[in-house]
Formats: C-alpha cells, structure tokens, sequence
C-alpha cells in the first residue's frame, strides 16, 4: 500500500508537466518550495484536500 498519491502540476514559468507525490498526513496546507522537473525554476507548492478530491496550487516563487 502506497503512502503517497502521484499529482501533475503544470510549472508556473516553463508551463510544463511536473509530477510530484503527494503525503495525504503531511502535505495538506502546508507551503513547500520544489525546483521544476524541466527549467530548475523554484515552485511555490500548496496541496489542498477537499475530502477526497487534492488540489495542487502552484505559484512562482520569485513573484
């Protein structure tokens, strides 16, 4: 059994697809700093649960 779910998120400079693996007991609103899979570019990552359902929010760290 997995402790962790697999998310994509798309990054905020580069625009492209980032996949990230998601800690339903420790990642839920808090912010993490991540560099993108493809530019290096540091990320502002938020991960949200609405039950079920985990929003990723993502914003550029130097904005």
């Amino acid at each position: 059994m997995s402790l962790t779910t697999p998310k994509l998120f798309h990054c905020p400079y580069c625009m492209e697809p980032n996949e990230v693996e998601i800690d339903e007991q420790n990642d839920i609103n808090v912010m993490q700093v991540l560099d993108c899979q493809v530019c290096c570019q540091p990320v502002e990552m938020t991960v949200y649960s609405d039950g079920d359902n985990l929003t990723v929010q993502v914003e550029q760290e130097n904005a």
